[in-house]
């Protein structure tokens, strides 16, 4: 009779092991899932503030097309094809 009860306790520890075991691989997977999906909605908002930066700039600051097709010079300082001295040069000729 010690034997069969030996093997039951030994049949229920094993059960309450993979129950526990079980809960917590499950909630790590659904901690994970939150946070990638968490993750996800970030980057999509952060998305949509880039684009509306972008078309708050466009709309602020609309390109002179009338300069720029004329003298074909890039005007934009922060590109980094800018040039300086070809920006002065031009801005002279208006002058004169």
């Amino acid at each position: 009779m010690s034997a069969t009860s030996g093997v039951n306790v030994l049949r229920y520890s094993a059960l309450a092991f993979g129950v526990f075991y079980g809960f917590t691989h499950q909630r790590s997977i659904t901690a994970s899932q939150r946070a990638a999906a968490a993750k996800k909605e970030y980057e999509h908002k952060q998305r949509l503030i880039d684009q509306a930066k972008a078309e708050y700039s466009k709309s602020k600051n609309p390109p002179t097309a009338a300069t720029s097709e004329k003298s074909g010079l890039n005007q934009d300082p922060m590109d980094s094809k800018f040039d300086l001295e070809a920006y002065m040069n031009a801005l002279m000729a208006q002058k004169a």
